[in-house]
């Protein structure tokens, strides 16, 4: 949420009774004259206040200054004396909401209530720190604030704002409107209006206007336009409203430091860094400018490759591991995109991979959501490095054709697509790529169709922006793209992408679903419900009945009864087959499978997990052995190769995988596999340049070949198979140097 601070904080009525008629007069005169703009002017009267023998009002004065220390002791000082009021805190409170101390602003706005329930300020306090999180106690806090006082032209403000990042245009348009009819120099309503025009490709030239008539420097208003084109991911547009609210207002750090965040989200460094260093310098400390300012300093620690059509940036020390595992993943999804879209991109698209999960945190930072492992700025996608994420967690291969749905759906559109529709279709682009990778009916998801929290469709945006309840984001992805999965199955892939450019003429859901689908948003939100249960209806009514069953077939597993266990695992996993998370009823029951020595079956229960999309990287390896060992060598390898996107970072994976690969003449797998465990750093290099050797060998590539193997002879001399390849290759070159010679004419 954008704070503009201490404009328009009028205290006369919250100083009313005091005795004080004069010196608040004096203090709302300090207010209005920074809010027309006239900062030398302001800046006397603050100063004024800041000799003031009363301490709050020395502590306004100080802050109007923009000497926070002082202000921050000046307020310390207000609240002990004895008679302060509740308003003191409500103030202090605002400063250290100003100055990134939202923690300790939230304990003084409670202080505040304490000693007066009433105060609507305090509330409204309560409902910027919330707005700050996208938490939705933020408009609880509101409507709080408003009830107590209706006329607080700041709640009407805040409501505004809350209302249009939940794309609730018409209540934003209503409540700037209220803000208005109080007074007419709501600068912050007048730049809401503003937004809901540039959000609609319209001309927010009268709004700017008349902000301009009363602050001709007012650069808060542009930097709102700016934050709200950024939530709707139009980050070249937000950059474009940043650079107008900084040449308003330079000294406006806030803005010039989101200015350069969101030129790092475009894939700049230089700019970036000289915007956020001025930021820094001039007192912008908030976490995203101090972790920012860190990420740059980190890139020196990364490598940078490049193609036509992309950009792959990796750590140092992993990127000859990961390079070829990415760069292929990377075309084979541009490749399908531009199949099934119908498009090319622009230009080429840059993918930053963060070993550390807190870099990647940074790139996310002030966005709602998960944003967890994946995030996309138009043709820039950054994503956690599988290193940086406990294995089995996390597949990155997923994660990386989901943030490419997101770079051709936001360039399809003009990055004009509501946010449920994108992250619904790169859900659903997820299980297209591969079975395994479909989003999975968690237990969150679960209760959510039990307790029927499911939102209609056309409101599906706020389940993403403002969650209700804890696990609201989780279901809300799952549920945008099971939405997607079923318009696929009913209507066809050709009306998603019917979608698309509908969705690109701005057209909002429920006009889209009616043009579309021919349907009423109501009557597909019946049909789609009726859908979902027969898909999960019953596991939803069994999930009390299989979380007991669970526990007892754990609490059986851990005791080894394996017969018990044998008999009762079905019956879970028939309640609940779509559960492959951790202490699963898949692992529990193969365990005691092979320790009845059922190869067979042991197989057959682990093969069932991997189809679900169970990514335990142990329980993979341990069916990809019974694969291997039953006669199934061509299935080891695929399930080997499927470790790949959950966990590369084994040694003994590459090693195995490229015998498998070598031995059944997958050759290109053979040499990436092999050229993994050099990535690696093995302790026996000699023997792992060697089966590099082979791999190019059995490739064609002799040239290769030989380099490999003289490498493992310049590690281990005396290594004999190294030594025979060698004689064996220079065999083939003088073969082939013969009867190049025979093929010439006397």
């Amino acid at each position: 949420m954008i704070s503009l601070g201490r404009c328009g904080a009028v205290l006369v009525l919250a100083l009313a009774g005091t005795g004080w008629a004069a010196a608040a007069a004096t203090l709302e005169s300090c207010d209005a004259l920074r809010k027309h703009g006239q900062r030398a002017e302001a800046n006397a009267c603050y100063e004024t206040l800041s000799r003031s023998n009363d301490a709050y009002l020395r502590a306004e004065g100080l802050w109007g200054l923009e000497q926070y220390e002082q202000a921050n002791e000046a307020f310390r000082a207000a609240v002990a004396q004895p008679g302060s009021k509740a308003i003191y805190r409500v103030r202090w409170g605002l400063l250290l909401h100003e100055r990134f101390n939202n923690k300790e602003a939230v304990d003084l706005f409670n202080e505040a209530l304490q000693q007066d329930s009433t105060n609507a300020r305090a509330y409204l306090g309560l409902a910027l720190v919330s707005a700050d999180g996208f938490d939705s106690k933020a408009e609880e806090y509101t409507a709080k604030a408003l009830m107590l006082d209706p006329k607080l032209v700041e709640a009407h403000e805040l409501k505004a704002n809350l209302a249009l990042e939940n794309s609730k245009t018409q209540v934003a348009v209503e409540e700037a409107d209220k803000a208005i009819a109080l007074s007419n120099e709501a600068l912050e309503a007048m730049a809401v209006h503003a937004a809901v025009e540039v959000l609609a490709d319209r001309s927010p030239d009268v709004w700017f206007a008349k902000i301009r008539a009363v602050n001709p420097s007012y650069g808060e208003g542009y930097a709102l336009v700016g934050y709200h084109l950024v939530l709707n991911r139009r980050y070249e547009d937000g950059v474009a409203y940043y650079r107008k609210a900084i040449e308003a207002d330079p000294k406006l750090w806030a803005a010039r430091s989101q200015l350069g965040i969101n030129l790092m989200r475009l894939g700049q460094e230089e700019e970036p860094l000289k915007q956020l260093e001025m930021s820094y310098n001039n007192g912008q400390r908030d976490a995203a400018t101090v972790n920012s300012l860190r990420l740059l300093d980190s890139y020196k620690n990364f490598v940078i490759f490049r193609d036509d059509t992309t950009i792959l940036k990796l750590r140092k020390n992993e990127a000859e591991l990961l390079r070829p595992y990415f760069e292929a993943e990377l075309h084979k999804a541009m490749a399908a995109y531009e199949k099934k879209y119908k498009m090319k991109l622009p230009g080429p698209v840059q993918l930053e991979v963060y070993p550390d999960h807190e870099d990647f945190a940074v790139r996310t930072m002030g966005m709602p959501g998960l944003g967890a492992l994946g995030v996309t700025f138009g043709e820039v996608v950054a994503m956690d490095s599988p290193s940086g994420r406990k294995p089995g967690e996390f597949n990155w291969g997923a994660t990386l054709w989901h943030e490419m749905s997101h770079v051709y759906i936001l360039s399809a559109t003009n990055h004009r697509v509501p946010r449920w529709f994108t992250e619904g279709l790169a859900v659903h682009e997820e299980g297209e790529a591969s079975p395994e990778w479909s989003d999975r009916l968690t237990p969150e998801v679960l209760l959510a169709i039990r307790d029927k929290k499911l939102l209609p469709v056309a409101q599906m945006d706020q389940g993403f922006i403002f969650p209700e309840y804890p696990s609201q984001v989780v279901v809300s992805y799952f549920q945008a793209g099971s939405i997607c999965d079923y318009i696929k199955q009913r209507w066809g892939d050709d009306k998603l992408l019917e979608m698309v450019h509908s969705f690109a003429a701005l057209k909002t859901t429920p006009e889209v679903i009616q043009k579309d689908l021919q349907i009423s948003p109501e009557e597909f939100d019946k049909a789609y419900m009726a859908w979902l249960e027969k898909r999960a209806g019953q596991t939803a009514a069994n999930f009390d009945a299989w979380r007991k069953g669970l526990k007892e077939l754990a609490t059986l597993a851990e005791s080894k009864q394996n017969d018990a266990v044998v008999k009762a695992a079905p019956e879970v996993l028939r309640m609940y087959p779509e559960y492959v998370g951790d202490a699963n009823a898949y692992e529990f029951f193969a365990v005691a499978q092979l320790a009845k020595g059922d190869k067979q079956g042991a197989m057959a229960t682990l093969t069932a997990y991997e189809k679900m999309g169970g990514e335990s990287p142990e329980a993979l390896t341990k069916l990809a052995s019974l694969e291997e060992e039953l006669g199934h060598a061509k299935e080891a390898a695929a399930t080997l190769d499927r470790i790949n996107f959950i966990y590369p970072e084994s040694e003994g994976l590459h090693r195995h995988l490229g015998e498998l690969w070598l031995a059944q003449g997958n050759y290109a797998g053979a040499v990436r596999e092999y050229s993994a465990v050099l990535a690696l750093k093995p302790l026996d290099k000699a023997s792992a340049e060697f089966d590099l050797a082979q791999a190019y060998f059995a490739a064609g590539e002799k040239d290769k070949a030989e380099e490999s193997v003289l490498l493992a002879l310049e590690t281990a001399p005396g290594f004999r198979p190294a030594q025979k390849l060698l004689l064996q290759i220079k065999s083939e070159e003088s073969k082939g140097t013969d009867a190049n010679k025979s093929e010439k004419p006397n």
